[in-house]
């Protein structure tokens, strides 16, 4: 497994009136909206977007399974750090590991299996070979 010298990705995320509930805690489901953005930002960092993925490879790429620990709670105004790494890369998937924290503490840990589906069949499919190459280059140490 080869390390990824610059780390785990990161975003920043506000934390707004919408994402919160009439207590100003973020709902929990939103959580799943900010990592999303998060997933979608290293993909942009290693020079792919959805759209790109989905005209030259005829796949997409989707959420099959997702593990959430809410540790905390963010609130309205809160500045998120969002956090994503890969942290295994098989034939036509991969686990990522994303962390929401707030001033350095964690909030939410979760871990995402990404699986790869052909627009045609919209069954899985292999990782297309650029991505596969790039996503095993960023897997966690």
């Amino acid at each position: 497994m080869t390390p990824n010298p610059a780390g785990p990705q990161k975003i920043q995320a506000r934390v707004y009136y919408e994402d919160t509930d009439s207590g100003g805690v973020v709902y929990y489901a939103n959580y799943l909206r900010f990592a999303e953005r998060g997933r979608t930002e290293f993909l942009r960092k290693l020079g792919f977007n959805h759209h790109q993925v989905r005209e030259e490879h005829n796949s997409v790429l989707v959420v099959r399974h997702v593990d959430v620990d809410y540790l905390a709670p963010a609130k309205l105004d809160d500045l998120l750090d969002v956090s994503t790494e890969v942290i295994d890369c098989k034939n036509s998937s991969l686990m990522m590991k994303q962390t929401i924290s707030r001033d350095g503490a964690a909030l939410v840990e979760m871990k995402v299996q990404i699986v790869a589906v052909g627009m045609a069949s919209g069954k899985a499919v292999r990782l297309p070979p650029q991505l596969r190459q790039i996503f095993d280059g960023y897997k966690a140490a």
